[in-house]
């Protein structure tokens, strides 16, 4: 149990890391941190096959791609943003709030912990037969949820980037070419026409 409670601490601290700092970078290696944290408590459960997908999938192939795609945006500091007010106090709030039930239902449920045995039992030592059929019998509808919530969040961001992309080149509204390109393609029509006189 003692285990289990640094382990979350430190989880706690990563994930707030994440949420807290201002480097986008810092913020990426402090999500490291959280999965591999995560790793050993998988481990500790003896859930082996889960720690080693978690550190070979999450902490590794995903959190370069976040990395990679971070340094290909070289986000940098625009000066402050014109936000909705009192939108930071509002999210303060609810974080606050969300965090209060959170405790609350974790000390305050009358249930007792299930036997270590029963556990066991359900992880089936993390092995891949024990989580795919759990991933494509009972939790089917939420492993497609998850794809689903996969694929806004990539459309999303091809749609911030590439609107970003166009208001740097100042492309005009409609044309999608940027406008040298455009003037371009005025100067040779004007030239085709004054030809043809």
């Amino acid at each position: 149990m003692a285990t289990f409670v640094v382990l979350a601490v430190v989880m706690v601290v990563g994930a707030l890391g994440v949420v807290l700092l201002k480097q986008p970078v810092h913020a990426a290696l402090s999500l490291v941190g959280t999965l591999l944290t995560l790793a050993v408590t998988y481990v500790t459960l003896e859930a082996h096959f889960l720690a080693a997908v978690q550190v070979i999938v999450y902490a590794g192939a995903i959190m370069v791609l976040f990395l990679f795609v971070l340094m290909l945006l070289n986000v940098q500091d625009t000066g402050p943003r014109r936000s909705l007010p009192g939108l930071r106090w509002a999210a303060y709030a609810a974080a606050v709030v969300t965090a209060t039930a959170i405790a609350a239902v974790a000390f305050w449920d009358g249930r007792p912990a299930p036997d270590p045995a029963v556990v066991s039992l359900h992880l089936q030592g993390g092995s891949a037969g024990g989580i795919g059929d759990a991933l494509f019998g009972e939790l089917l509808l939420a492993f497609h949820l998850v794809g689903v919530l996969l694929l806004t969040g990539v459309v999303g961001a091809v749609a911030l980037v590439q609107r970003r992309a166009e208001s740097a080149h100042g492309a005009p509204k409609g044309t999608g070419l940027p406008a040298g390109r455009d003037a371009a393609d005025g100067k040779a029509r004007a030239l085709a026409s004054g030809g043809r006189r």
